[in-house]
């Protein structure tokens, strides 16, 4: 019997060992969070805050690591998700597409679409990859307080 119970004991230590080790392994494993910025109505700014998004996706996706990318776009950067005018549509759809398993989300301001549509005296479709916000300045300043890095290309 003594040997018996010194081998359950040797057992249930391991055991809780083991787990002990997988929960650390589960601790070291780092999300990733940036919030990246586009207020300008200008494809070359677009076209590098995408290629940005793309290339962090891509790293932390070599290292095994999550990453939650969020574009931020108001002003005369909302030109970036307007389905009439956007010069990166085609790109919006496809990293929307083929994101996972790493998050992108697309954040549109309302504020400036409410605007335009008043100046310019017609709604404005946003593209369906993008959500509207109530406020683009808003939405950068909750996710910078909750943690997230920020990026303005």
């Amino acid at each position: 019997m003594p040997i018996t119970r010194t081998i359950v004991t040797t057992l249930a230590g391991l055991l809780l060992l083991a787990s002990a080790v997988a929960g650390v392994a589960a601790a070291d494993t780092k999300s990733h969070k940036v919030a990246i910025q586009v207020d300008q109505n200008d494809p070359a700014i677009m076209n590098l805050a995408l290629n940005n998004a793309a290339n962090i996706m891509e790293y932390y996706k070599a290292k095994g690591e999550d990453v939650q990318i969020e574009v931020v776009a108001y002003g005369p950067g909302l030109h970036m998700f307007r389905d009439d005018t956007s010069p990166v549509k085609d790109r919006l759809r496809q990293m929307s597409e083929f994101s996972f398993p790493s998050s992108i989300k697309f954040a549109a301001c309302n504020n400036t679409k409410e605007g335009m549509e008043k100046r310019e005296g017609h709604a404005i479709t946003i593209v369906p990859q993008a959500s509207l916000v109530p406020s683009g300045a808003v939405r950068l300043m909750e996710l910078q307080e909750d943690g997230w890095s920020y990026l303005k290309p």
